[in-house]
């Protein structure tokens, strides 16, 4: 399905980029924005012409790249220079070795913390929008745009107001305070719509094909094939920062889906270029109880995804019909993984958790991610002997009222006394 925008031509530059193909029926197209198959409605996705490459002079190329997720350049749908445009340069984010969070949950292998809380926008969304950036410059959008459950609106925003793009904004109008402003700061417009992401989300969609949506470039939905690219990124990222190798067992949070089934892809492509040893590794998908359609399934043993009304305080992941669902069901169980949802009140006590062993405060996401590889531990899913990643998606500064319990230890006098009278000596 096309919008109403400039049409693809032969000129566009989005480097080793070389059609757009369906990840049903194979069926390829030329590049353009686009994300629906015309023969069987199935999603597209970017095929790449990777020829040419030598995999030691790939890896020297990217060492001695940025330190920003322009360093793989060579392996997304973004021209060579990319790193000379205007843009926030995100990724590179710390690989925090988790010891002490490791020895209370039990392990005796390494577990790592990817924490992209560090972006600039402090979201791992500043990564996809990055790559979707590029492509609206290539076919001439003129305004950027999304459905989002928060985190993506702000860094919309921020990459818009960096590109000297327009952006015009969608979000579920109830969203946490402190997401609203921070998409509202960079000066575009932020809309507010009654009801949840999907209702959000079915308005973009009917706008996309209404004159009025002509010119706009949707990360998430019409340029949605290279938007998802740009989540490789923490795949390649976490590979490389191990000494080029795979992990054994990666915890991937769930809103979309698109997040786990890109990281899926970018391990592939690392493996068919040689740039790591090919070896068997585990991919897990976390979701909060309160819209968990994906870990419903996935113990129920079913293929179908059944839609949910969300109800948790994890609204960055507070997506009821997740569009890559079924694929995410396929990665799990192709790899030996598998899909768990915690509560809501065992998100507040992993984000405290994190926090208090490895100073990390994680938003909401990030607590479904380590309450989850906690509960993966005690039901014995997950092996605590092999080396694990979790990822943090998010900074906990956006979601404050999940941590609303923490506060001041104690309440004194400027005196001595008063010190060692509340036990703090």
């Amino acid at each position: 399905m096309a919008t109403a925008a400039p049409a693809a031509t032969s000129t566009v530059d989005l480097g080793p980029a070389a059609a757009l193909s369906c990840r049903e029926c194979g069926t390829e197209f030329p590049l353009g924005p686009s994300f629906a198959c015309l023969e069987c409605f199935g999603p597209l996705e970017i095929a790449y012409d990777y020829s040419g490459y030598d995999t030691a002079g790939l890896r020297a190329r990217i060492e001695a790249g940025p330190a920003s997720i322009w360093r793989y350049a060579p392996l997304l749908p973004v021209p060579a220079e990319v790193a000379s445009r205007p843009n926030l340069n995100p990724g590179w984010t710390p690989l925090v070795a988790a010891d002490r969070l490791g020895r209370e949950l039990g392990f005796t292998g390494r577990l790592h913390v990817k924490d992209d809380s560090g972006n600039p926008t402090h979201s791992f969304k500043d990564r996809v929008v990055a790559c979707a950036v590029e492509a609206a410059r290539a076919f001439d959008f003129t305004t950027l745009s999304c459905s989002s459950t928060g985190n993506l609106a702000g860094a919309v925003g921020a990459a818009a107001a960096r590109a000297g793009l327009r952006s015009c904004v969608f979000i579920p109008h109830d969203l946490e305070h402190a997401k609203i402003v921070m998409a509202a700061v960079y000066g575009g417009d932020l809309v507010g719509i009654e009801g949840n992401y999907d209702d959000v989300n079915r308005f973009c969609s009917e706008l996309i094909g209404d004159p009025a949506g002509e010119g706009w470039g949707f990360v998430n939905v019409n340029l949605r094939p290279y938007y998802g690219e740009g989540s490789k990124t923490l795949a390649f990222e976490i590979c490389e920062q191990l000494g080029w190798r795979l992990p054994e067992q990666i915890v991937v949070p769930i809103a979309s889906g698109s997040q786990l089934t890109k990281i899926d892809k970018g391990l592939r492509e690392l493996i068919r270029l040689g740039l790591v040893e090919d070896r068997p590794y585990r991919i897990f998908g976390a979701q909060a109880t309160g819209c968990s359609p994906v870990a419903e399934a996935f113990k129920a043993g079913r293929d179908v995804i059944r839609p949910v009304k969300p109800d948790t305080i994890a609204k960055s992941l507070a997506i009821g019909n997740p569009a890559d669902g079924p694929y995410v069901l396929d990665i799990a169980r192709r790899t030996g993984g598998a899909v768990e949802d915690v509560t809501d009140a065992e998100v507040v006590e992993a984000i405290g958790l994190l926090a208090r062993t490895e100073g990390i405060f994680a938003e909401t996401a990030g607590g479904v991610t380590i309450g989850v590889l906690k509960k993966l531990v005690e039901s014995g899913q997950l092996d605590p002997s092999r080396e694990t990643v979790a990822i943090n998606t998010g900074d906990g500064l956006k979601t404050l009222d999940a941590a609303a319990g923490a506060g001041l230890t104690a309440v004194i006098r400027p005196s001595l006394e008063s010190f060692r009278a509340a036990g703090l000596g």
